[in-house]
């Protein structure tokens, strides 16, 4: 875990941001009123691999996986058998809002302290580290292979049905998931919070932040509870979808994969 900093922040993205979502703003201040402690990495599969042997978790029995540059909910993948080779270290798919759900709950049963997952404004000030750019690396598109595990000249080269997809000019090596941390991490020492896998978070969606809390620690959970928020881009995003303030809204109990996840824990808790 990271302890990242309490501080302020604008949350979203101004209407002049090239590639903005309608659902990205108003942008507003925010407030982490305390220190939190972050997962310097999205859970594993090695940690998940834990879980699932200790509490018989099961698979779901489908996951959304790309194929031919189109998502297919197909039976018998799961965070086993994702469609790609995996190591114990890369970040765990093919896992649910209701899978990480457990996990953190099963984590705190084995500790004594309270795990949970990020909510929505945590992850967001979270993943900017204090800067207000569209990438938390600046403005730059050709940086993003040191950066960020995203589509890229790897991606069309190796993956079936990208040939037409918009990547910057720079290659990663990675065509599906890298292991965590292979890429540089942000200010405050974070990494893989774009690209790799998108990462669910706490809150319900709702398409706006109109009437949302400034109090970072506050998730929305009354209203648009049909989906629940993923956030940060994964290895088949590419540079407009990897933003900082980039956000989606997925049933809970799907699974992808290109979908994991990160734990949170406040310092002491």
């Amino acid at each position: 875990m990271v302890v990242i900093p309490a501080g302020r922040f604008l949350m979203g993205s101004p209407a002049s941001e090239a590639g903005r979502e309608s659902n990205e703003g108003p942008q507003r201040d925010v407030t982490l009123r305390s220190p939190l402690a972050v997962g310097r990495y999205p859970v594993t599969v090695a940690q998940y691999r834990a879980f699932a042997q200790a509490t018989g978790r099961g698979d779901g029995g489908s996951c959304w996986v790309w194929s031919e540059g189109e998502p297919e909910d197909l039976p018998g993948m799961s965070w086993r058998n994702p469609g790609f080779v995996q190591a114990e270290d890369h970040p765990v798919v093919c896992v649910s809002w209701e899978d990480a759900q457990a996990y953190a709950r099963w984590v705190s049963g084995q500790t004594g302290q309270r795990y949970r997952l990020l909510t929505e404004a945590e992850w967001e000030y979270a993943a900017r580290a204090g800067t207000k750019t569209r990438w938390w690396w600046g403005e730059s598109e050709a940086e993003q292979c040191r950066h960020a595990n995203g589509a890229d000249e790897t991606t069309l080269a190796q993956l079936s049905g990208a040939s037409g997809w918009t990547v910057p000019p720079c290659t990663d090596g990675f065509a599906y998931t890298s292991p965590v941390g292979r890429f540089l991490a942000n200010r405050f020492g974070l990494h893989d919070m774009v690209g790799n896998v998108v990462e669910w978070v706490e809150d319900c969606y709702r398409h706006s932040y109109v009437g949302a809390s400034a109090d970072a620690s506050q998730a929305n959970t009354t209203t648009g509870c049909g989906s629940r928020i993923a956030r940060g881009g994964s290895w088949l995003s590419g540079p407009q979808t990897l933003r900082s303030a980039i956000r989606d809204g997925v049933p809970a109990s799907i699974r992808m994969n290109y979908g994991g996840f990160r734990l949170a824990r406040a310092p002491g808790a």
